[in-house]
């Protein structure tokens, strides 16, 4: 994880605007990964833990991967702060230290746009992920006034948007289906302007506005199950 991106995790969250959107997203990404009691999940961009760190509240196994040993750090630290068993692991999404058909539920929530390889990250995490498992995707809307903001700052030399390569649900799904991974729903959230005021008085209908100008799009796939022996990739 950027150290830029990193750093401004907690200030995020400190703030209205922060709190009312990440909030959507965590619902909306433990929406689509279903019932987690008992099951073998997988945080790819794992940052400081805050999705991990909701599926073991929910009785998952959960394990985070990122490659950033200071977001590991900090998110050793949220999950011991909230007693949440998590196991952490220093990895590139590229190259991901586990065996095929590993994970009930895999999930990426902001990842794709950061990385370079997308494709990449997603054959590995269709690999791990076991025949009949979830492939939880979550990411950044191109089509939005957030999309355009961040934009914006990376012509201003911005460290992360700068190289940032958002999306649109087409997109996506295309993308996530070249991975061997069959699309079940595509889902959108915040519509809203990056405002704090804006995000009170719109949160309470932004999901019934779809996925065309959401900030934060969400996908859940799932891996064939024609073979039980194979994993989704070969």
């Amino acid at each position: 994880m950027h150290q830029a991106l990193r750093s401004g995790y907690a200030r995020w969250r400190a703030g209205e605007l922060g709190r009312i959107t990440e909030g959507i997203e965590e619902a909306l990404i433990l929406e689509l990964a279903g019932p987690l009691e008992g099951r073998r999940v997988l945080d790819v961009g794992c940052g400081d833990g805050t999705f991990a760190i909701a599926a073991a509240e929910r009785g998952a196994r959960p394990t985070g991967v990122d490659r950033s040993g200071a977001a590991l750090a900090a998110a050793r630290h949220r999950a011991d702060a909230r007693g949440a068993p998590i196991a952490l692991c220093r990895a590139d999404a590229s190259q991901l230290p586990f065996h095929d058909d590993t994970f009930d539920v895999v999930m990426a929530v902001t990842l794709l746009c950061l990385v370079e390889g997308a494709a990449d990250v997603l054959r590995e995490m269709a690999r791990v992920v076991a025949p009949g498992g979830l492939v939880v995707i979550g990411e950044l809307g191109c089509w939005s006034g957030w999309a355009a903001w961040r934009r914006i700052r990376g012509w201003l030399g911005h460290p992360v948007w700068r190289y940032a390569a958002f999306h649109d649900a087409r997109g996506l799904a295309r993308l996530v289906r070249a991975s061997g991974l069959e699309v079940e729903r595509i889902d959108g959230a915040v519509h809203y302007p990056p405002i704090g005021l804006a995000a009170r008085l719109l949160a309470p209908y932004d999901r019934a506005l779809g996925v065309r100008f959401a900030a934060f799009l969400t996908l859940a796939a799932r891996c064939p199950t024609e073979t039980a022996e194979e994993s989704c990739t070969t």
